[in-house]
Formats: C-alpha cells, sequence, structure tokens
C-alpha cells in the first residue's frame, strides 16, 4: 500500500514539473513572437514558471489545511537549494560568484528566510495566543518581493550580457496548446501530489512537515537542480548560482506571501529549527565567499554542504 502511494506521488510530482516546462516553453514563444524581449521573458514567465511546482503545492496545501506542507515545502526547499544543489554543482567545478550576488542578493535571501522566522513565532515573540503567518505578514512579505524584482530589473538593464538569451519559437496554436495543457498538468500534478504526500504520510507515520521538507521539497526543486548543474557543466557561473539564490527569494517573498495572504498559515513552532536551518545555510553560504578564493563557492565547500544537507537529513528523519 505504502509502495502504491510513493509511486503516485513521483507520478504527481512528473506531471508537476512537466507541466512547468510546457508551460514556460509555450508562454516563452508567444512572448518572442509578440515581440518581448528575452530579458522580460527570463525574469517574468521564466522565473515565475520554475517556481510553480512550489506556488501550485502550497496553494493546495493551504486549502487542504496542510499548513505544516505548505511552509515545510518552502523551508525545505530554500535548505536543499544551498546545501544539496550548489554542494552538487560546486562539486563538479568551483562555482565564481558575481559581487552583487555575494553582497546583495544573498543577504537578501538571508533577510527573507530571518523574517518567516520573526513572523512565524508570534507566541515566542510577541506573547501572543498561537504562531501564525498572517495575511498582514503575505502582504509585507509580496512588498518585499516587489522591491526584490524592482532591483533585479535596474541590475539587468545595466547588464547588456543578459539580453542574449534564447527562446525557441512554436506556432501560435502549438505555444497555446504548451500553455494550456501545461497550466492543466500543473494543476492536476499539484492537487495529486498534495494529496498523495498527505495520505503518504498518514500511512507511514510521518509527520506532513517531515514530508514537505523532504520529499516534495526536493522534489519541487528539480528544475532548479537541472538548471544548476547543466548551467555548471557549461561554466555558466552566474547562472548556477543565481538560480539558486534568487528561487530562495521567489520561494519566501512570492510564494509564502502569496500563500500567507490569500488564506494565513498556522505555523509549527517545531518548523522554526528548520527555519534556523536555513537561516544558517544562507549565512554559511555568504561567508564562503570569503573563505579561500574570495567571491568563488569552491570544490571542497562544495563537498562540505553535501555533508551538512546529510547531517540535516539524518536529523529530521530521526526527529521524525
Amino acid at each position: 500500500m505504502i509502495a502504491f502511494h510513493v509511486l503516485i506521488l513521483i507520478l504527481g510530482l512528473a506531471i508537476l514539473i512537466a507541466g512547468a516546462e510546457s508551460m514556460v516553453r509555450g508562454a516563452s514563444s508567444l512572448a518572442k513572437r509578440f515581440g518581448i524581449s528575452p530579458l522580460v521573458i527570463g525574469l517574468t514567465i521564466v522565473a515565475f514558471g520554475t517556481s510553480m511546482p512550489e506556488l501550485v503545492v502550497n496553494l493546495f496545501s493551504a486549502f487542504r489545511g496542510s499548513a505544516d506542507l505548505a511552509i515545510g515545502n518552502i523551508i525545505g526547499s530554500n535548505i536543499s537549494n544551498i546545501l544539496l544543489i550548489l554542494g552538487v554543482s560546486a562539486t563538479i567545478v568551483p562555482l565564481a560568484v558575481h559581487r552583487n550576488t555575494t553582497w546583495k542578493e544573498i543577504p537578501f535571501a538571508l533577510l527573507a528566510v530571518v523574517l518567516v522566522f520573526l513572523m512565524g513565532n508570534d507566541v515566542l515573540l510577541d506573547g501572543a495566543v498561537r504562531d501564525i503567518l498572517s495575511r498582514t505578514d503575505g502582504i509585507l512579505l509580496i512588498s518585499m518581493f516587489i522591491i526584490f524584482m524592482y532591483y533585479t530589473v535596474s541590475i539587468a538593464k545595466v547588464d547588456t550580457g543578459s539580453e542574449q538569451g534564447s527562446v525557441r519559437l512554436y506556432s501560435v496554436n502549438m505555444s497555446t496548446v504548451l500553455v494550456i495543457s501545461g497550466l492543466v498538468a500543473l494543476f492536476l500534478g499539484g492537487k495529486l501530489l498534495v494529496d498523495e504526500a498527505v495520505v503518504f504520510a498518514r500511512l507511514a507515520g510521518m509527520s506532513e512537515a517531515l514530508i514537505g521538507l523532504t520529499i516534495v521539497a526536493i522534489g519541487t526543486s528539480l528544475p532548479e537542480l537541472a538548471t544548476s548543474v547543466i548551467a555548471a557543466l557549461h561554466k555558466q557561473n552566474d547562472i548556477a548560482v543565481g538560480n539558486i539564490v534568487g528561487s530562495n527569494i521567489f520561494n519566501v517573498f512570492w510564494i509564502l506571501g502569496l500563500t500567507s495572504t490569500i488564506l494565513p498559515l498556522p505555523f509549527n513552532s517545531a518548523i522554526s529549527v528548520d527555519v534556523l536551518v536555513s537561516i544558517l545555510a544562507t549565512f554559511i553560504l555568504f561567508i564562503a565567499m570569503f573563505i579561500g578564493k574570495r567571491h568563488t563557492l569552491q570544490r571542497w565547500q562544495g563537498v562540505s554542504l553535501l555533508l551538512l544537507y546529510a547531517g540535516y537529513m539524518v536529523y529530521i528523519i530521526t526527529r521524525g
């Protein structure tokens, strides 16, 4: 029975990722045909598209009342993005990190998870009756996301190299089919993944938070993993690192912000430990920029990140 639900969960995850890929390809092709620049496509359609798996999972989780799964998905994704994905990428090839990423984007990602800790611990910090990510918290997170998008656009306008992008063109009819089928797949895959994750957690005696922090978090991070590894192999370091840091900022400010704005999320105080791990992982990434070769994530540092992730996995599985 458990094996069956695992297979269905994997199927839902595959449909979800395929849906995001289809939607991005179709929407990018349509945008290109209507004369929208590759820069704008990259900053909007592609960036939002690669975040769609996390967003869809979070929305379904929130409406099902599975707040632990929704929050665990975001925090778990941010941890796996840094410790696992950057660890793998840096182990393949040392990653040179842009100065802006070191001094602006990584600190911005750090601010994001610090805000989650502060907003989620109402009982500890404010003496409130319960811990919750409220609509007010969500609106504040979305406001921070708007500021980040403004910063990103301003940086991209200066960086003329970012204009160089290739978008595969399809016919208008084919592009439309890709967008519609992608959205349908996102809906079906997201619902299937969340439903099966909840069932699997109950059958296996695991908490929804643990499922969100592990299986769902790693699964929804697969697009980022593929992008960063391929970028590392092609020595496109800015893409490999920027993709991860940007994804972490998107996860908190956009996805968690939008989810908690639509539906306030009860915050399990036990997840505070995982938020602290996310804070620590982001801080370690920042410090790593000044150890050894400056502004470079070296192979030994990549291996260290992977070992830290393995240790974290052992801890949360043991914790249950």
